[in-house]
């Protein structure tokens, strides 16, 4: 089976917003009075609403509103990039390039929703280098559940044994994997537990070593 497939991630995988993440989900949580540690950011990284709320409740208070957190860090994390912008992943753009030459079919699948996926993208110059772009509003079950891997696939009319599934965290390892996909691991703010690398085909460094794990896969 040869990869004819490229399915990003987006957060910490192309855009450098994983960092900015932690920090405004802290800042957020402190707004309204409770303690959020990095480690409960990272452990909810691409996790659906619907599993994060009761496993940031059971980590730091029964009472934690994850949906009024969540739009506080919304807005100041809106607020930063407005004045700021965002940094582009090292190795993206040689990635895509490689992509488009080889004739590969390429598709976003981020549990962002579509408004923010599309200023994220555009402001780094890669949004309109994409077959497809599927949100996590897209789907009904966003990431750990597969959906949003199987629709990706589907929109580039391939199996998802044809493509490979890029991401940077647990939660979406666990996604790509439960839709077929080959899922290759890029750490950004933290390496593969033992459950990614059981569930991982390979871990690159950065984006551009992923070339290198498609040609063995294709020669």
């Amino acid at each position: 089976m040869k990869i004819k497939g490229l399915i990003f991630d987006m957060d910490g995988l192309m855009v450098d917003t994983e960092k900015l993440l932690c920090r405004f989900w802290q800042e957020a949580a402190a707004f309204y009075g409770w303690r959020m540690e990095k480690e409960h950011v990272l452990g909810i990284r691409s996790l659906a609403g619907k599993y994060a709320a009761p496993k940031l409740q059971a980590q730091i208070c029964p009472e934690f509103d994850y949906v009024k957190v969540r739009l506080k860090r919304i807005e100041l994390m809106n607020a930063y990039i407005a004045e700021h912008g965002i940094e582009k992943k090292p190795g993206l753009d040689e990635l895509i390039a490689y992509g488009k030459d080889k004739g590969l079919r390429l598709a976003v699948a981020t549990a962002t929703d579509d408004k923010r996926t599309e200023m994220y993208l555009k402001s780094v110059g890669v949004y309109d280098k994409f077959d497809r772009v599927i949100c996590g509003n897209m789907v009904k079950c966003s990431k750990p559940d597969p959906d949003i891997y199987l629709r990706a696939s589907a929109a580039l009319e391939l199996p998802g044994e044809e493509c490979i599934a890029l991401e940077d965290s647990p939660n979406g390892i666990k996604s790509a994997k439960a839709a077929g996909c080959v899922p290759v691991f890029v750490p950004d703010l933290s390496g593969p537990d033992p459950e990614t690398e059981r569930l991982m085909f390979a871990c690159c460094s950065t984006l551009a070593d992923v070339i290198e794990v498609i040609e063995k896969i294709n020669s």
